[in-house]
């Protein structure tokens, strides 16, 4: 993905003709199939110029040929320049993530991913007031 490789991605998704995968990005909705979840990182590759992840957190659960990983990405990230900038403005975000992955003849691939925002913590309680 921070190389912009979309034949990279492709490779990294399940494909064994049987069984369907899916993705949630941050805010979108559940994408479900081979079609829709590469479609999607088409699009998200097209519209981000620059794309960094700093992967923290990391678990992994380990049963036959299914692995589960979870993660924090911590995304830094910016899209097309403006008045000829040489890049957009750079947006850092946090999100947890879920990934499925199933190991195959070719390796282990994604069956499915899972990313969630974090909300940043302002210190403010449901009524705004901070605590003392």
């Amino acid at each position: 993905m921070e190389q912009g490789d979309f034949d990279g991605i492709t490779e990294l998704w399940l494909d064994d003709g049987a069984t369907e995968i899916s993705c949630v990005h941050p805010g979108w909705p559940v994408l479900t199939g081979r079609g829709e979840v590469l479609r999607s990182y088409a699009l998200i590759m097209a519209n981000t110029d620059y794309i960094q992840f700093f992967l923290t957190d990391v678990e992994i659960s380990l049963s036959g040929d299914v692995a589960v990983v979870t993660c924090t990405e911590n995304i830094l990230s910016g899209g097309p320049a403006e008045d000829g900038a040489a890049l957009g403005p750079l947006v850092g975000q946090l999100v947890v993530a879920t990934n499925v992955f199933r190991r195959t003849s070719e390796g282990w691939r994604i069956w499915s991913h899972h990313g969630s925002p974090v909300i940043p913590e302002d210190g403010a309680g449901e009524d705004g007031e901070t605590a003392d």
